[in-house]
């Protein structure tokens, strides 16, 4: 055999192009220049596929790019148009003369139905060599099979409908599974459901088409040779959801609809079109005796799947009296008729046979046509050979037919990527609309073609429709490119213009108020039309000229509002002494930067009203910006102007919480001129520390200095802890200020002395107060009678320091009397510890036999050990190995250390050479054996591992050694 489906396209075999409607030339329009520069792809091209069967093809199926076909009357075979060299022959087993009568492969690919002549059924399954019979289904001549393509999958079908040449419509489900010889039947279960009947009686179902809506609706269309029937439900609840009985048991006492006609082929076939693999189909074609009946698929009609329903009568020559259709295939907008010697193309939408393909005799009849939905494919064959037919660029000129039919909205659906042909059909709409004196709706369309301009707007002004001008300018205006500025220049100054013109006919006429009205909603519409924005921002100043030679203010505000342009609003009001207006639009579009410019002219006027502005502006105005205008503001030192500046500086530090200290310099120089009283609540309130205040401090003090508010400079002083000199000017002031002052070194004594002895000397020698300066002697612990005694004049008598000197006397017996009894307290502690220490020398504990080591659980005297006071007791290795690793580097490096001696000196025999050599060794400063041992007891019997410091720290250690822990892990399974 050769190649399979190693296609080609046959010398004798021709291309079938479709043209329908007019031919594939562009038609010239202003604008285009349309060439037609290579050749048109045919929309319908044949191809014969390179393949002789070895014997007659008898059926041919084709879905989901999967071919089956019958060879004689016990050979399939099956191909995956994929791997189209692999071809797959399966024998039917059939020893009988029963022949293949129709075949059925779902839209998977992946169940295929061979029905027999000898009312037998045969399930093969793509993934599966064998051949199946279905045994629920014998005794059934099945001519059409309903797939299911919402449950159908790849190993089992869902509920599917199979109808009879009896009439009889049966619900079937097919499972791939194979359970070996005694394993479960493919078919599941076939239990009949309704009997399809015309006038004589039951009539063989020839089609069967069942869809399920997204709203959980089911719809089922079947047909007969004159009759299509309609079922229309939803799926019954419960364990039957699925399956189709309920649509159909609502249906038995009253019949569905449906459509009959009078002539009969003697069979019909139904044509299904979807746009999509799994999506809904969309329309139907129905091939019967009268012609076909073609329309769309409405899933939202409540009574009828069917809409738009019309019957193409068959072309000349097709038909029952002369050569009848075979088969019928649906694509987007043609119906194939399939007859024996050729197939015909006719147009869904004007019922013209668009294409006629002859076939050689030397291949025999035409049998049948079919398509593969999943690629859009129609195959057509004859007992000796496979056609294929490609559907290329289908729309292609579909416009064209709908614009004859003034169809315009299909007629640009279908050119959207065709600008030629777009302009064809705007321009033809526009006249359309225009001759219906639908002017606006005209001037919309001409604004989207390249027709002249000139033309256009001629056309307009001729009929006197300025609104459709107005309206196709603003069109033009919206389509023009950023580099085509003269001309949005030229459309927005004649849009101004005819609207300003307008408004001034209008204006003044009573009668015409509410015309006069809509058309200022309209021009301000169009000012304010963001897709106008660029252009009129462009034209701004043209747009202003024409506004100011109209005299038209209101619109002129209007548009710098709009243009954002409120620089311009602000300096109008402003020149018209109209300051309220112009802080209103300042604060409505809270532009910092106009504000900065216009508040030195606002503040001279309503500076409350600004000041207002200011404080509800926030934080998006930078205080530093505003003050010149405030410094000019407060020259001329009115309490009502300070005031005013004040509270907008306070509001920064205290509500903003301002740091620049230009800002909190600004406000300190306000207080100093105008409310000092608040001077110095502001100071404290920054608080003592030089790095957190704001201001600068020796700005502050020279200010202060200046006005001469000499609390407010003490009070910079202590800031700059500068505390001799805030002592010295508290002096001036106030002594008990100046107490305060002496108090702040807190951690420099000397200092503290320093200080009190100053307020001492002023108040002995400045004021002559002895009262006062014996006060200050209480008040400073620091000072003695000593320290202030050369201070006082020699004629002062005792008298005046008798109580202090008496105080001072008692002072130093109290201080002696505690030292004593410190004293007292150390010696007894001491005698305490020494009859501690000899108690301990006599404690002792006992071990039993049975004792064992707390850590390896082995008896206790096997080897030396350690007893603790605690009652734990541990053989010394153990001991040591449990606290070696709790010990720090260091203490492990001695204890290593000391265990290398421990070794190397062995205990001596009595008497020996190594005895002497050992006690000479000592003599001579080494440790000795005694002393190494002493030394290793107190690094590691020092306390108890588990009872001691040791267990503590080693609180938060894990039981097991990060390191060990997947070794121990391993161990436990």
């Amino acid at each position: 055999m050769a190649s399979i489906l190693d296609e080609y396209e046959d010398s004798l075999s021709r291309s079938a192009v479709l043209q329908p409607g007019c031919p594939n030339v562009g038609i010239p329009h202003s604008g285009y220049v349309n060439a037609q520069l290579e050749k048109e792809v045919p929309i319908f091209t044949k191809q014969r596929i390179d393949f002789t069967p070895s014997e007659r093809i008898t059926s041919l199926v084709v879905s989901c790019n999967q071919l089956c076909m019958s060879l004689g009357k016990d050979t399939l075979l099956r191909i995956d148009l994929g791997k189209a060299t692999e071809p797959n022959h399966v024998e039917l087993g059939r020893k009988d003369d029963a022949k293949v009568h129709k075949m059925f492969l779902d839209h998977t690919g992946s169940h295929l139905l061979i029905a027999l002549s000898s009312t037998e059924v045969l399930y093969v399954n793509r993934n599966g060599q064998k051949v199946r019979p279905l045994a629920r289904w014998k005794g059934q001549l099945v001519e059409s099979v309903g797939w299911n393509k919402a449950l159908g999958t790849e190993s089992s079908t869902g509920p599917i409908l199979v109808g009879t040449a009896q009439g009889q419509i049966f619900e079937a489900e097919l499972s791939a599974s194979e359970g070996g010889l005694f394993g479960p039947a493919p078919d599941l279960y076939f239990r009949p459901l309704y009997v399809l009947n015309e006038e004589g009686g039951p009539a063989p179902v020839c089609s069967l088409e069942a869809e399920r809506g997204p709203d959980g609706r089911v719809f089922v269309i079947a047909t007969t040779r004159q009759r299509l029937f309609q079922f229309i439900g939803r799926a019954a609840e419960g364990a039957e959801a699925q399956g189709f009985l309920g649509l159909f048991a609502a249906n038995t006492d009253h019949p569905p609809p449906f459509r009959e006609f009078p002539s009969s082929l003697g069979y019909s076939e139904l044509a299904l079109y979807t746009p999509k693999l799994r999506s809904a189909p969309r329309a139907f074609a129905w091939m019967m005796g009268d012609g076909v009946l073609y329309g769309a698929l409405d899933n939202g009609r409540p009574d009828s799947l069917l809409s738009e329903e019309r019957v193409w009568e068959y072309p000349e020559g097709v038909g029952p009296g002369a050569s009848p259709p075979l088969a019928i295939v649906l694509t987007q907008f043609h119906f194939l008729l399939l007859l024996a010697d050729r197939v015909e193309a006719v147009c869904t939408l004007t019922g013209q046979v668009v294409l006629r393909d002859h076939f050689l005799e030397k291949f025999g009849p035409l049998r049948h046509m079919v398509k593969d939905s999943s690629t859009g494919h129609l195959w057509a064959y004859t007992e000796r050979a496979v056609f294929r037919y490609h559907v290329q660029r289908e729309a292609r000129d579909v416009w064209r037919t709908y614009l004859d039919m003034n169809r315009f909205d299909l007629a640009k659906e279908y050119c959207r990527e065709r600008p030629d042909c777009l302009d064809t059909v705007l321009a033809r709409e526009a006249d359309f609309c225009f001759r219906q004196h639908r002017y606006l709706e005209s001037a919309r369309c001409y604004a989207l073609t390249q027709s002249y301009f000139e033309e256009i707007a001629l056309k307009f002004l001729e009929a006197r429709q300025e609104e459709a001008l107005a309206e196709f300018l603003q069109r033009k205006l919206a389509g023009l490119k950023p580099t085509e500025r003269t001309q949005a220049t030229l459309l927005t100054t004649w849009l101004t213009e005819l609207y300003l013109s307008r408004l001034g006919a209008l204006q003044g006429d009573p009668e015409a108020l509410t015309l006069y009205r809509e058309t200022r909603e309209r021009f301000r519409a169009f000012l304010s039309s963001p897709r106008h924005k660029e252009w009129l921002f462009a034209s701004r100043a043209s747009i202003h000229e024409l506004l100011a030679s109209h005299g038209d203010t209101e619109h002129m505000v209007y548009f710098a509002v709009i243009m954002q342009d409120y620089e311009r609003v602000v300096a109008y009001h402003c020149q018209h002494e109209a300051y309220e207006e112009a802080l209103a639009v300042l604060a409505r579009h809270r532009d910092p930067q106009l504000f900065y410019k216009f508040s030195p002219i606002l503040i001279r006027h309503i500076p409350r009203q600004l000041v207002d502005a200011w404080i509800e502006l926030g934080s998006r105005l930078d205080a530093r910006q505003l003050i010149p205008a405030l410094v000019n503001y407060s020259q001329g030192g009115e309490a009502q102007q300070v005031s005013q500046a004040i509270r907008y500086m306070e509001f920064c530090v205290n509500v903003l919480g301002e740091t620049e200290q230009a800002i909190h310099n600004y406000l300190l120089t306000l207080y100093a001129r105008g409310q000092p009283a608040s001077l110095l609540a502001y100071l404290e309130q920054a608080g003592a520390s030089p790095h957190r205040v704001h201001y600068d401090l020796k700005y502050a003090l020279r200010l202060c200095a200046e006005h001469g508010h000499h609390r407010a400079c003490v009070h910079v002083y202590k800031v700059l802890e500068l505390y001799e000199e805030a002592v010295d000017l508290a002096l001036q002031v106030d002594v008990d200020l100046a107490k305060q002052c002496a108090d702040l070194p807190e951690d420099d004594e000397e200092l503290r002395k320093k200080l009190w002895l100053k307020i001492a000397r002023h108040v002995v020698q400045e004021e002559e107060d002895v009262q006062t300066a014996m006060a200050c002697l209480a008040s400073c612990p620091l000072l003695k009678i000593e320290d202030v005694l050369p201070f006082f004049p020699d004629f002062v008598t005792i008298e005046h320091f008798k109580e202090a000197i008496c105080r001072s006397l008692k002072a130093y017996s109290r201080h002696i009397q505690e030292l004593q009894r410190d004293m007292e307290e150390a010696t007894a502690s001491a005698q305490r510890i020494r009859r501690d220490l000899q108690e301990l020398r006599g404690r002792y504990g006992t071990v039993e036999p049975q004792d064992k080591c707390a850590t390896c659980d082995f008896p206790l005297l096997n080897r030396p050990f350690y007893l603790f006071l605690c009652g734990h007791m541990f053989h010394a290795d153990c001991l040591l190995q449990a606290v070696r690793p709790g010990l720090p580097a260091y203490k492990q490096a001695r204890l290593e250390e000391l265990q290398r001696k421990l070794g190397a000196a062995l205990p001596p025999t009595k008497g020996s050479a190594r005895a002497k050599e050992a006690e000479g060794g000592a003599a001579a400063g080494g440790p000795s054996r005694e002393q190494l041992k002493a030394d290793l007891d107190e690094l590691v019997a020092a306390e108890c591992v588990y009872c001691g410091e040791l267990m503590i720290r080693s609180i938060d250690r894990p039981f097991i050694d990060p390191q060990r822990y997947e070794e121990e892990h391993l161990s436990w399974l």
